[in-house]
C-alpha cells in the first residue's frame, strides 16, 4: 500500500540510500559512468569556450577601439543565439534522440570556436560568436536531460549537479589558458591562440560521445510516439497545463542566467580597471572565484537531494546578493578580493546544480527536451541582455555600480520566482508521460 501511494504521488518509494555526495556513483554501471564523465567534460568545454571571451574582452576593446557597450553586445548576441539553439536542440532531442542531438551541438560549437581565432574585425567576431551560440545553448540542455533521465530519482540532484561542476573546471581551464597564452605571446595574437586551443578538445569529445547510450526511458517514449504518430509540436509546451509551468520556469531562469552573466562577463575587467591588477596578475584572484564556484556546485548538488531544490535556490540566491554587494561596494583593500572570491563563487553559482534536475522533473518525457531546452535557454537569451546593459551603464558610471545593479536585480527575480514552484525532489520519471 505504501509503495502504491508513493507511486500515485509521483514520488520514489522509501529506500535505503547512500546520502554522501558521491553515493550515486558507486551504483552506476559502466554505461552510466561513461555518460556521466562525457557530460561533465562537455559542460567543462562549454564553460571554457564561453569564458574565453570575457577574459580577452579588454584586449579586444583596445585592439579594435570599441566601447564597453559594443564588447558586451558580443556576449549578449552569443547568449541570445544560445536561447534559440537550446530550444531547437531540445525539440530535436525529443524527435531524433538525446545522444545524436548532443553530437550535433558539439561539432557545431567547436567549429565556430575555432573560427573565432581567425576573425579580422569586430563585426566578424560578432557574427561568428552569434553562430557559435546556437550549439553552445543546445549542449547544456541535452546533456542535462541525458543525466536526469539516466540516474535514479534519489540521486538525480547529486548526479546532475556534479556534472554541473564541470563548468567551473572549464572556467579554470580558460583562466589557465589565458595565463599561458598571454605570457608566451603578445596580447595582439594571444587571444587568437586561446580561441584556437579552446576548440580542439571539443572535437575530441565528439568522438567519445558516440559511445554514450540513449536513456531507456527516452528511447521507449520515442518508440511509442513513432508507433502512434503522436509527435510533440514545437509549441506544445505553451498549451494547456504546460503553459504556466513554461512561463514561470522561463522567468525564473532569466534571473538565474542574468545574474551569472552580468558578473562573470565583467568581473575580469573590473579587477583590471577598478582594482588596478594586470591581466596576468588577475589570474590568482579569478582562481579563488573559480575554486569557490567549484565547491559551490558540489555543495549545491548535495543539498539539492538533502534539503530539496526550492530551499537550495532560496538560500543561495540570498547569499549571492550579499556577496555581490560586499565584493563590489565594500571599501576594502585589493588584497581582500583574493579571499572574497571564494564565497562569491560559492553562492553565485552553486544553485545551478539544482536547476538541471529541477527542470527535468517539471516536464513529461515526451516534452522534456522542448520544455527544458526552452526554459533554460530563454533565461539565457534574456540574461544575455545583462552583459550588454552592464557595458552600456558602465560607460556612464563605475563598472562596479553597473555590475551590482543588474546582478542584484537578477538574483532577486530568481529568489522570488522560486516561491511559485512546489518541491520536485524524488519525482519518478515516466516513459508514458
Amino acid at each position: 500500500m505504501a509503495i502504491e501511494k508513493a507511486a500515485t504521488l509521483g514520488k520514489a518509494p522509501p529506500a535505503a540510500e547512500d546520502t554522501s555526495l558521491l553515493g550515486f556513483y558507486a551504483d552506476m554501471n559502466v554505461g552510466e559512468r561513461r555518460t556521466f564523465w562525457n557530460c561533465a567534460a562537455g559542460w567543462a568545454l562549454d564553460g571554457m569556450d564561453f569564458l574565453i571571451y570575457p577574459l580577452v574582452i579588454g584586449t579586444v576593446m583596445a585592439l579594435w577601439n570599441i566601447t564597453a557597450g559594443q564588447a558586451g553586445l558580443v556576449a549578449t548576441a552569443t547568449l541570445l543565439a544560445s536561447a534559440v539553439g537550446g530550444w531547437l536542440a531540445g525539440y530535436l532531442a525529443d524527435r531524433i534522440g538525446r545522444v545524436l542531438t548532443l553530437q550535433i551541438t558539439i561539432v557545431w560549437f567547436s567549429f565556430f570556436s575555432l573560427l573565432c581565432a581567425f576573425v579580422q574585425d569586430y563585426n566578424q567576431l560578432l557574427i561568428v560568436r552569434t553562430l557559435l551560440g546556437l550549439g553552445f545553448g543546445g549542449e547544456w540542455a541535452v546533456g542535462a536531460i541525458l543525466m536526469g533521465e539516466m540516474v535514479r530519482p534519489q540521486y538525480r540532484g547529486r548526479a546532475v549537479g556534479s556534472v554541473q561542476s564541470g563548468w567551473a573546471v572549464g572556467w579554470g581551464a580558460a583562466v589557465l589558458l589565458q595565463a599561458i597564452c598571454f605570457s608566451i605571446f603578445p596580447a595582439e595574437v594571444a587571444w587568437r591562440y586561446m580561441f584556437a586551443v579552446g576548440a580542439l578538445p571539443a572535437v575530441l569529445i565528439f568522438f567519445v560521445r558516440r559511445y554514450v547510450e540513449e536513456p531507456e526511458i527516452a528511447a521507449t517514449s520515442r518508440a511509442r510516439r513513432a508507433q502512434s504518430g503522436d509527435h510533440p509540436a514545437l509549441t506544445e509546451i505553451f498549451t494547456g497545463p504546460y503553459l504556466r509551468t513554461t512561463l514561470l520556469a522561463s522567468f525564473m531562469m532569466c534571473g538565474a542566467q542574468g545574474s551569472y552573466y552580468a558578473m562573470s562577463t565583467w568581473v575580469p575587467r573590473f579587477l583590471t580597471t577598478e582594482r588596478g591588477l594586470t591581466l596576468v596578475g588577475s589570474t590568482g584572484y579569478l582562481a579563488t572565484l573559480i575554486v569557490g564556484s567549484f565547491v559551490g556546485y558540489l555543495t549545491g548538488a548535495w543539498l539539492a537531494d538533502r534539503i530539496g531544490r526550492r530551499k537550495l535556490f532560496l538560500t543561495f540566491s540570498l547569499g549571492a546578493i550579499a556577496m555581490i554587494l560586499l565584493y563590489m561596494k565594500a571599501p576594502l583593500p585589493t588584497g581582500a578580493f583574493w579571499l572574497l572570491g571564494l564565497p562569491l563563487g560559492f553562492f553565485s553559482t552553486g544553485f545551478f546544480s539544482g536547476i538541471g534536475p529541477f527542470l527535468t522533473e517539471l516536464f513529461p518525457t515526451r516534452l522534456r527536451g522542448s520544455g527544458q531546452g526552452f526554459c533554460y535557454n530563454f533565461g539565457r537569451g534574456m540574461g544575455a541582455l545583462f552583459p550588454a546593459l552592464v557595458g552600456v551603464m558602465a560607460d556612464h558610471t563605475s563598472l562596479a555600480n553597473a555590475i551590482t545593479v543588474f546582478a542584484v536585480a537578477a538574483y532577486a527575480i530568481f529568489f522570488l520566482t522560486a516561491f511559485a514552484f512546489p518541491e520536485t525532489r524524488g519525482k519518478v520519471l515516466d516513459a508514458e508521460a
